[in-house]
């Protein structure tokens, strides 16, 4: 059994750089990275191939809790969206010039969600 922790990487590659091809022509488009690694102790090199080997769609992770107040950007123009979070519990910040909102409040609405003020 190989011993990873023991080894160094020395060189990675990216599909077509040379070094690839042959690998390339393996596996195709599943194919993300090679990697060379080099094992001091007992004196061997490994070339390794990273790949695709699934891929789906999927909603990214919520990283709020729903206690947790988030910022939230809306333009004053949209009356409609203001009343929404007013309604939530959103407080606006008059020197940010953002919504302060529970995310709570407003998880499941794609739209506000796309809104948040990332950190």
């Amino acid at each position: 059994m190989t011993l990873f922790k023991d080894m160094k990487t020395h060189t990675s590659l990216k599909p077509g750089q040379k070094g690839t091809k042959r690998l390339v022509e393996k596996y195709g488009k599943a194919l993300l990275c090679v990697r060379y690694r080099h094992d001091a102790k007992r004196g061997i090199r490994l070339k390794t191939v990273e790949l695709v080997v699934e891929e789906k769609s999927y909603r990214q992770s919520l990283r709020y809790r729903d206690e947790d107040i988030v910022s939230v950007i809306v333009a004053y123009s949209e009356t409609d969206l203001r009343d929404m979070l007013k309604k939530a519990g959103g407080r606006w910040d008059p020197e940010e010039k953002l919504w302060r909102v529970p995310f709570g409040a407003i998880r499941g609405d794609e739209d506000l969600e796309e809104r948040i003020l990332k950190d």
